[in-house]
């Protein structure tokens, strides 16, 4: 008897509102409209979220996908445009995420059935979800909904809590403020007509954002949602509302030989009148005391009774040397992109910087931290006590910098086996940094490693409000990692998928992946992401994978078994030994 394939999916469930009557009134116009609906707009939406149509019913659709949040982005692109249109077809919609059988290319199961009975609440137009498609989407999604309760529905013998989702609220509504003065600082134009001087005004924007963040009296937006707004022509109000801030900073960088000139001026987002706006002019060598002006008059813009001390406090110690810094800022992006190639450009970047300026923690704690990805990646053989070391070094020069603070709390939990002492590092550098989405991130990761959930969980949620329009990578791979730890590998499978749609060569989001499909039994999916990171990791075996957990990184897995189960997974999907 053949195998039951079972799985977890999220299901699109859509049906035309009105379907019989407009059959009976004119029935080849109607046929001919739905066909379009199914193949301009139902299929190209459904690939473009990373799902599929599985099934069509004359007036219904059936798709499928890996996540939760996959489906609902897809419904709510759906209702947007049907409902833009005057005289268009409407649909409703219900979106589950449950348990389904395999049948060829169909789907069955209670997780196709939920689903449907979900769309036929909905309103025409709109939307209607379980309340496991909600609590997904906390934390990657922004929407605001309606409780319906448990309605009782056809041959469910189970209480399913639905919930209505209000449409034009769904991916950016207007997040409530903060009780303390907010705002965003959007990336400053490049003005200098050289392309090449863009990494500058970015850094200017990173640098002048960290100083804001340093301040107790504001909260600050990530600068990775900051960054969604790049090379767009924004509205103040909008970002304003998607954000949930109160002002919103522009400006724009002109670099000129020896010279620098930054604009700033600081917007109310509610009216988009302007509070204030100042020009800075100097020259290249005193871009830090420029910086820590812009901050001083944006801050005293929005209270003006805070203390020049808190200003104080809220400047980094730069660099004695320009030189270096501009290294360090070529050195930020490649991280993000984490490449072989990326990664390599920036040790040589950071090693320069270094020998530049031997003082400079950051520069230091960064090349630490490069080492630490690229034997991540399994691209590097760096032992682990120095790289840990080069942590410890970069905190004895600059033990007050939250950002050194962070990455060193980080690699010294990792590759110094100090999980305890290392999330205390972290921790400390959210005392002094309580808006830095990324170190609420990797606090989070660092929960996960050993097993607490609750704070694990609290930390990239905490992180996701600081950071609502674009998380970073580490707060995927954070749930990815809890979810494994836990056991729950169809979780681990959405996160780290959604890991590696923004990251395609990231090894270890691979490994994660392969493991969970195996563990799950689903051996020919686990094998062809395997085939790709054997792609990636030539050398990667199961030996080298206890080589790595056991020694690199000292086991930072203090669940028993979970490292075992981690090896189990891939051997089944055919990593060799």
């Amino acid at each position: 008897m053949d195998k039951v394939q079972r799985r977890l999916a999220a299901i699109l469930a859509a049906d035309v509102v009105g379907y019989s009557a407009m059959v009976g009134s004119n029935e080849p116009v109607t046929l001919a409209r739905v066909r379009t609906l199914r193949t301009d707009l139902i299929e190209p939406e459904a690939a473009t979220h990373g799902g599929r149509l599985f099934k069509t019913t004359g007036d219904g659709f059936l798709a499928a996908f890996a996540s939760a949040v996959q489906a609902l982005r897809c419904a709510v692109a759906i209702q947007a445009r049907l409902n833009a249109e005057a005289d268009g077809l409407r649909l409703r919609i219900g979106v589950h995420q449950g348990e389904v059988v395999a049948e060829g290319d169909d789907l069955l199961g209670d997780g196709v059935i939920i689903a449907a009975r979900l769309e036929s609440l909905a309103e025409p137009g709109g939307i209607c979800i379980s309340a496991r498609v909600r609590e997904d989407a906390a934390g990657k999604m922004a929407l605001e909904v309606d409780d319906l309760g448990t309605p009782e529905l056809k041959n469910i013998a189970a209480k399913i809590q639905v919930f209505r989702v209000r449409l034009g609220t769904a991916e950016r509504p207007a997040l409530p403020l903060p009780d303390k003065p907010s705002l965003v600082v959007l990336p400053f134009q490049n003005m200098s007509g050289d392309p090449e001087q863009e990494y500058f005004a970015d850094g200017m924007v990173e640098e002048i954002t960290t100083a804001l963040t340093r301040i107790r009296t504001l909260f600050v937006i990530a600068r990775n949602s900051a960054f969604t707004y790049k090379g767009r022509a924004v509205d103040v109000r909008q970002v304003g509302r998607e954000l949930g801030v109160r002002y919103v900073l522009e400006g724009s960088v002109r670099k000129a030989g020896e010279r620098l000139r930054i604009t700033a001026q600081l917007v109310d987002a509610a009216t988009g009148s302007h509070v204030w706006a100042d020009r800075f002019d100097g020259a290249l060598a005193d871009v830090f005391d420029l910086q820590d002006q812009v901050a001083s008059s944006v801050v005293a813009a929005i209270q003006p009774n805070l203390l020049k001390a808190e200003i104080e406090r809220a400047q980094r110690k730069p660099p004695e040397n320009l030189q270096a810094y501009d290294c360090v800022l070529r050195a930020m992006p490649l991280l993000r992109r984490r490449s072989r190639e990326d990664l390599i450009e920036m040790e040589a970047l950071l090693r320069r910087a270094i020998e530049i300026d031997p003082g400079y923690a950051l520069a230091l704690v960064f090349l630490a931290f490069c080492q630490f990805n690229m034997v991540v990646q399994g691209w590097a053989d760096y032992a682990s006590r120095e790289i840990a070391k080069l942590a410890q070094a970069a905190m004895q020069l600059d033990g007050a910098d939250p950002e050194v603070l962070l990455r060193a709390g980080y690699l010294i939990a990792l590759s110094g086996g100090d999980m305890a002492g290392g999330i205390a590092i972290v921790n400390k550098s959210i005392e002094i940094n309580p808006n830095s989405a990324l170190a609420l991130q990797t606090v989070g990761s660092l929960y996960a490693y050993v097993g607490d959930k609750q704070n694990a969980i609290a930390c990239l949620e905490s992180s996701a409000r600081l950071s609502p329009r674009y998380p970073s990578l580490d707060f995927y791979l954070g749930y990815a990692l809890v979810h494994f730890v836990a056991g729950e590998y169809e979780a681990t499978i959405a996160w780290t998928s959604e890991m590696l749609r923004q990251v395609p060569n990231h090894v270890a989001s691979h490994r994660y992946l392969a493991a969970s499909l195996g563990l799950l039994g689903r051996l020919e999916e686990g094998r062809q992401v395997v085939q790709r990171l054997l792609e990636l990791s030539p050398n990667f075996t199961i030996t080298r994978a206890r080589r790595h957990i056991e020694f690199g990184l000292n086991n930072p897995f203090k669940t028993p078994g979970v490292a075992d189960a981690l090896y189990e997974g891939l051997r089944r999907c055919g990593v060799p030994e």
